[in-house]
């Protein structure tokens, strides 16, 4: 991977299988640039009639995805702008939600917060030992509401309490597994690497109308989702103002720089 102090977005197409990975330097933390991007080209995939499947990934061998960016965060003075900031992850969600290509999600490790998000909008995980997951939104104030909607209809509203709740604490993979984030989880990225290349070859080989009609399926009952999470972005983007919220953000960049 090239240097990238602002993070990127690469695109493979190979077989029929479109891999989507996104890298930032911050613990593939997700600015809005890199959301962004996130939906477009998953959009493209989807639309793509080349592409049987979607794979989406992250660069790196120790965080999938750190959430949103706080640097990008601390940015924001008023709440047109912070809507519009938790709106991306909205629309990754929603990109996502509504592709017509399955989308299996490769964990390589460690998923917070909008990572976990972005797990859970995914259509199937494959995950390492390591990636353990935490939704620390409720430590700074500003609570998982964007995502919740994609991470109760996986793991269901008891295990999301106990994860936003436990807001510090880190739950581990099995713990992910067992509650339904991740599908299948591997002793080491190399295990998984594997895994994952059998899992899209079998699926790259199916019926593409089949697929689309089992994605149809997966996501019955999802249909209001532009909106609630249009709203839920709102709710996100006047908390992030607090003195509060401001005061944990610049807490915690403290204790990582």
């Amino acid at each position: 991977m090239p240097e990238a102090p602002n993070g990127n977005v690469t695109v493979t197409i190979i077989d029929g299988v479109n891999t989507i990975s996104f890298y930032h330097p911050a613990q593939n933390s997700l600015p809005a640039k890199i959301l962004d991007q996130l939906c477009d080209e998953i959009e493209k995939a989807g639309n793509n009639l080349d592409t049987r499947v979607i794979v989406l990934k992250s660069e790196g061998d120790r965080t999938f995805c750190a959430g949103a960016s706080f640097d990008e965060l601390l940015q924001i003075k008023d709440k047109e702008a912070g809507a519009k900031f938790f709106s991306g992850f909205a629309r990754v969600i929603n990109v996502c939600r509504k592709s017509p290509k399955i989308i299996i999600a490769r964990i390589q490790g460690k998923a917070v917060g909008g990572g976990v998000g972005i797990a859970a909008a995914a259509d199937y995980c494959l995950a390492i030992q390591s990636a353990s997951i935490k939704l620390s939104e409720l430590a700074i104030g500003i609570g998982p509401f964007v995502i919740s909607p994609a991470v109760i209809r996986k793991i269901g509203l008891p295990s999301f309490s106990q994860l936003t709740i436990r807001a510090v604490d880190f739950q581990t993979a099995a713990w992910a597994k067992e509650k339904g984030l991740y599908n299948e989880v591997y002793e080491d990225i190399s295990s998984l690497d594997v895994a994952l290349d059998a899992l899209i070859r079998k699926l790259a080989s199916y019926h593409p109308e089949a697929l689309s009609g089992l994605k149809q399926i997966l996501w019955e009952g999802t249909e209001n989702w532009d909106e609630l999470l249009s709203e839920r972005a709102a709710i996100s983007g006047a908390l992030v103002l607090s003195e509060f919220t401001q005061q944990a953000l610049k807490g915690f960049l403290g204790r990582e720089r």
